[in-house]
């Protein structure tokens, strides 16, 4: 998956949920990241933002500042 590329830590948020996957070590299914990282449209879920090997989708205020802030 071309949006992983290169990519360790992925952070999702949906709603106040925060789902953390450590892609580095275990790694799940492409179907299952497809679900998280897209929204009802099929179109990436806004917004995303890479810092180095993170990948950070949806919105999240504690997220951000904890992990992109620091």
């Amino acid at each position: 998956m071309k949006a992983l590329a290169g990519v360790d830590q992925l952070w999702v948020a949906k709603g106040k949920r925060m789902t953390h996957v450590d892609l580095k070590n275990e790694r799940p299914p492409d179907k299952q990241l497809v679900a998280l990282l897209t929204g009802p449209t099929g179109n990436l879920r806004a917004p995303a933002i890479r810092r180095g090997r993170k990948l950070f989708v949806g919105f999240h205020p504690e997220a951000y500042r904890e992990n992109l802030l620091a």
